[in-house]
This record gives structure tokens, C-alpha cells and sequence, in this order.
């Protein structure tokens, strides 16, 4: 089945097309500046290795997405020769609040609720609410498929969601743990499944560890605690975001700072986290990573050393959190641009953990960056298997998307 994955942003939109006979995409790209000036498309054909970049007038995401089929059915830079090749649509979406605790297939029903999620998430409901609604004017005949990033949190039992508020903002308002990531957290939870051979019995600590992380404890297959909250400002330390804080903070910094609520958040959110540390030098691991390695020299070290061991101490209180809250553990795996790339890291949130048998090869680990393989990067003597798994949230809604469309037929 060919299936196009549509990632709407308020003035983007990023799209993929599966094959998903043999999981390939064959053509992949993003329009940007949609309804501002200076509109353009990046188009890939994956298959015959082109490219094309294009200035084009985009006043919403439905005029982004004619040009997105337009590209798909060029002669030269195309992939398919009709429409009717393109066989659903399945996308991305932030926050699915509490009605969604799996993918579902479009519908009034289902768009009615979306648009309930607003407060929740409210810079990308919004654009996948335009997203759909482009595809829906494009295409109108394909059944779409929505695929949420916190469906897969909602089995968490109330002792892990409810937060310790009054009951009422969480019965009238929905406030309560939410968590984020949730694609990318179910597909490399599968991956370590299929490692492991079973799915009852099993224990795994998940570590989407990018410009926005969280970590996630995965009893059985279904989540049983994850480190993001109402909203994913909560849990680790971010590229500009604090993760968690004493709230008293909050008050206590609008006074001081003369801030305001939006003010506030702002600090929290995008002023934060490595920048915030390292006082505004970089919110890129890679740059604090390059900073500690010219060592004291370099005068942004000290300050890039605390931001990098803040996450470190993080990581690893998460990890024997879960640990004890699953009572063990049988495998730790990473993930996202950092989890992937920043083999240091891995390596230092592994170290020191004896008391569990983590003990990861640190020489193979040193050489895996920019690994598109599945790697285990504990030895064989450890007790707890740690793997690098390359994150594929895209692949995933394509496979969302078919069997919820030929369960459908």
C-alpha cells in the first residue's frame, strides 16, 4: 500500500511516501512558510535520487498539499502516475488528550474531539486541524488516519497520571499527566520486543533523548510511567526546556523578574534547559559536547560540563525509578537525534550502574553515530541488554494507517 504520512505544522508541512510492501519511502519533502511571504517546497524522489527546491505561493495547507501531488505525479520528479496510486493518508498528531488511546481512522466523531485538544497543545492542534483539512480538500475520497503521540501513554493507571491537585482541574479541566513522544516510544519499544523474543514479562526503559526528551517505563508492552507531563515541559532537561522544577519557582521568578504568565513560560520553555545552563551559549548537545572536549580552554567548558552531567544524573535517576517501579529491568534502549548520536552520553548514563549489571561495550559504543542499524551496546556479560535503536515514527503511522484501512474494507 502506498501511504502518504502528512507532519502539519502552523506554517509547515512535512509528508512521506511509504511503500509499505517493503516499508521504503519513495519520496519525501517539506513545504514551508505556508501564508507568509517567501513560501517554497524541498521535494526528494527517493527511488531516482533528485532533487528539487522551489519559491511557490502557499496561502494555506490545502494549496501546500496540490503542490505536494503535483511534485509526486511530475514526470521527472515524481513517483506515481495517479492519484489513485496514493492509497490513504495517515498523520501525525501532538496530543490526543484523553479520547484517543490508539489510531483511529478519520471521522466527523474523531475530528470533533481533535479540536477539544486545542488547550492542550495549543500551537500544533491548530495545524493538524489544517492538515487534514488540506488533505480533505485535495483528496477527498482517501480515508486518513489519525496517529497520536500520546495514545500510547494512556495505559498508565491513575496513580501515574493524576497529579496531587485538587480532583477537580483534573475532572473539569484535564489536568494530568499526558507524557509526549508516545510514536516514537512505541516503535522502538516494538524493536526491543522482537529482541527479546516476548512481550509478557518484559521490562524496558525507553530514552528519546533529542532537543526534546522524555523516558518512558514499558511493563508488558504498555507503558507504565513516562517522564513528560500535562505538557512537554515536565521531566529531563531539554535544548531550552528546564524539564521539572520546584513549582514555587514559578511565582517566585515572576516577582523577581516582573514577569508575566506568557513571560513565564517562555523563560520556562524556550530559554531553558542547555541554554539556559550554559547562559545562553547553545541549546546543541553538539556544541556542549565540543566544548568539554577542549576542555577547560574552551570558556564555555564548565558551564557545558554541568548542563551535560544535569542530563546524565537525570537519565540515570529515571532509569532506577522505572526499575523499581516495574521491580526490574531487562533492557535500556536509545533513541532520537542525542539517544543516537551522542555515544558519550550513553555512555555516561550507563556507567556507575553496577547495581543493576549495566554494563555497556564502551569501545563500540564510541563508534555509534549516525548509525541507521539497530546496535546492542552491552557486552555480553551484562544483565541488562542496552540497544541503540534508530527512532522511525514515520514508518510507524504508515503501518498504523494500513491496517486500520484494510480493517476498514
Amino acid at each position: 500500500m502506498n501511504v502518504l504520512v502528512v507532519n502539519a505544522g502552523s506554517s509547515s508541512l512535512k509528508y512521506q511516501l511509504f511503500d509499505t510492501n517493503t516499508d521504503t519511502v519513495v519520496a519525501k519533502g517539506i513545504c514551508e512558510r505556508i501564508g507568509i511571504d517567501g513560501s517554497a517546497i524541498e521535494h526528494k524522489q527517493l527511488l531516482k535520487g533528485l532533487k528539487i527546491e522551489e519559491k511557490r505561493a502557499m496561502k494555506n495547507h490545502a494549496e501546500a498539499m496540490s503542490i505536494v501531488v503535483e511534485k509526486l505525479l511530475d514526470s521527472t520528479y515524481g513517483c506515481i502516475s495517479s492519484m489513485d496510486e496514493i492509497e490513504a493518508v495517515g498523520h501525525r498528531v501532538v496530543h490526543g488528550g484523553a479520547y484517543f488511546s490508539e489510531s483511529m481512522l478519520l471521522s466527523d466523531d474523531v475530528l470533533a474531539k481533535l479540536r477539544l485538544c486545542h488547550d492542550f497543545a495549543p500551537l500544533h492542534t491548530p495545524a493538524h486541524i489544517q492538515g487534514i483539512e488540506g488533505c480533505l480538500a485535495v483528496m477527498p475520497e482517501k480515508p486518513q488516519v489519525l496517529v497520536f503521540d500520546t495514545a500510547f501513554h494512556q495505559t498508565m493507571k491513575p496513580e501515574a497520571f493524576t497529579y496531587a491537585l485538587p480532583y477537580e482541574l483534573y475532572r473539569d479541566y484535564g489536568v494530568r499527566r499526558y507524557g509526549a513522544h508516545g510514536t516514537s516510544h512505541r516503535f522502538v519499544a516494538g524493536e526491543m520486543l522482537k529482541i527479546l523474543g516476548r512481550t509478557e514479562g518484559t521490562k524496558i526503559v525507553t530514552c528519546h533523548i533529542g532537543n526534546g526528551s522524555s523516558v518512558s517505563a514499558v511493563k508488558d508492552g504498555k507503558v507504565m510511567d513516562t517522564s513528560m507531563g500535562f505538557t512537554p515541559l515536565a521531566g529531563v532537561e531539554m535544548g531550552t526546556r528546564c524539564g521539572d522544577i520546584d513549582p514555587a519557582i514559578v511565582p517566585f521568578m515572576m516577582e523577581k523578574l516582573n514577569l508575566t504568565p506568557a513571560e513565564a513560560s517562555d523563560l520556562m520553555n524556550k530559554k531553558s534547559g542547555f541554554l539556559g545552563v550554559t547562559g545562553g551559549y547553545s541549546s546543541d548537545s553538539r556544541d556542549l559536547e565540543k566544548a568539554v572536549a577542549e576542555g577547560p580552554a574552551n570558556p564555555h567548558y564548565e558551564q557545558a560540563n554541568l548542563a551535560i552531567n544535569i542530563l546524565k544524573l537525570q537519565l540515570k535517576k529515571l532509569i532506577g525509578a522505572y526499575a523499581a517501579e516495574m521491580n526490574g529491568l531487562d533492557a535500556i534502549v536509545f533513541t532520537a537525534g542525542i539517544g543516537e548520536n551522542n555515544a558519550r552520553l550513553r555512555e555516561i548514563v550507563c556507567e556507575d550502574m553496577s547495581y543493576f549489571g549495566i554494563e555497556i561495550d564502551k569501545e563500540l559504543n564510541a563508534k555509534m553515530v549516525r548509525q541507521p542499524n539497530i546496535v546492542k551496546l552491552s557486552t555480553d556479560a551484562s544483565k541488562v541488554a542496552v540497544y541503540l535503536i534508530p527512532t522511525n515514527e514515520e514508518l510507524l503511522i504508515a503501518r498504523d494507517t494500513e491496517a486500520l484501512v484494510n480493517a476498514a474494507k
